[in-house]
């Protein structure tokens, strides 16, 4: 359980969350584990199997207070709200922010800005545990690199300008992550550049299906926050395509999803045997595969971080709720401009 900027996140399997008196009150196992009050909070947020009292749902939706379901991966199911609700002015201040060029702009510049920084740490960290110097020394060079396409998203005037920044930026990103992966994998693990539908080789079903959870972790988290998923800033409108998920998602490829991936690939987690080769040249994590890579996925979502601009610990799960919740705050103009979670 974790109270943050005044939303309650219960995470237990099995909680039960009622009203004492004018206090939300979190049990376990018929034990007291937490106590809130009732008027500290905005909103609650339940993960899977969380009982809620039908007392505490009403007095949440007389008091305007929403109560959100998701299920245990993240995956965004239901909200309740009450007849008050900010949420169509969040949305319209969304929907006039997506025609102010201007703010389009400044905030794609903060989401590239994000995903460069934290992508440079996963490379400069594999430049550190490298196996030889020629390798350090090339990787050292790719994050130079990144560094450098990182000055020049400051000064990116235009969304295609910006989008070409970072297309180049992943190509070398994406080239050095094959010098992170151990020697011993390297036979097995080949990134051919980034393929998607489908991916090429076992690298990219890796990252394809870490990708997809984490997109659904980014689509909930904006959900939960008021947010229209399918209307971003940085990716284009399409027809059933959640673009301001795919947003907020940048920011935490590398260092969620990709780091996941080439833990699992180092430690000998996932093995030849997790993929099936299909016709046409794709390949895909077969059931076994999925198995091992869901149960890594949610082992990493419970690891602590602390977060760098809130400055509290919080588990890797509530880091996308966190970061939609400034993002309203910008579309709302309570906040100067977006700024993206860095790892450190």
């Amino acid at each position: 359980m974790h109270t943050i900027l005044n939303t309650l996140y219960v995470m237990t399997p099995g909680a039960y969350a009622h009203l004492e008196n004018n206090t939300v009150r979190i049990d376990v196992e018929k034990e007291k584990r937490l106590q809130v009050p009732l008027h500290h909070l905005e909103g609650l947020v339940c993960f899977g199997n969380v009982m809620v009292s039908p007392f505490l749902i009403h007095r949440l939706a007389d008091e305007g207070k929403s109560l959100v379901l998701l299920e245990d991966s993240g995956r965004f199911k239901a909200r309740l709200e009450g007849p008050v609700s900010g949420n169509i002015l969040l949305r319209q201040a969304q929907h006039r922010a997506a025609g102010d060029r201007a703010f389009v702009v400044k905030v794609s510049r903060a989401v590239v800005a994000g995903k460069l920084k934290n992508s440079r740490s996963v490379v400069l960290r594999g430049a550190r545990e490298a196996s030889t110097l020629k390798e350090a020394e090339t990787l050292t060079r790719k994050a130079q690199n990144l560094a450098a396409s990182l000055r020049a998203t400051k000064e990116a005037p235009d969304l295609d300008t910006l989008r070409g920044i970072e297309g180049e930026a992943a190509r070398g990103y994406f080239e050095a992550l094959n010098l992170v992966i151990k020697p011993n994998a390297r036979e097995y693990f080949v990134l051919n550049g980034r393929t998607r539908r489908p991916p090429r080789d076992r690298f990219n079903a890796l990252l394809s299906f870490l990708y997809s959870m984490l997109m659904n972790s980014c689509r909930s988290a904006l959900e939960v926050a008021g947010l229209d998923p399918q209307l971003g800033f940085l990716h284009a409108v399409r027809p059933g395509r959640a673009a301001f998920a795919l947003d907020l998602q940048e920011e935490f490829r590398s260092v969620i999803a990709d780091r996941l991936a080439l833990t699992l690939i180092n430690r000998g987690q996932v093995t030849v045997g997790d993929f099936d080769e299909r016709e046409g040249g794709a390949v895909m994590l077969n059931e076994q595969g999925r198995r091992k890579v869901v149960t890594a996925w949610q082992e990493r979502r419970q690891d602590e971080v602390t977060h760098p601009i809130l400055e509290t610990s919080m588990p890797i799960v509530l880091l996308p709720l966190m970061q939609a919740r400034f993002m309203a705050r910008t579309v709302r103009g309570e906040m100067e401009g977006y700024v993206p979670y860095l790892a450190k």
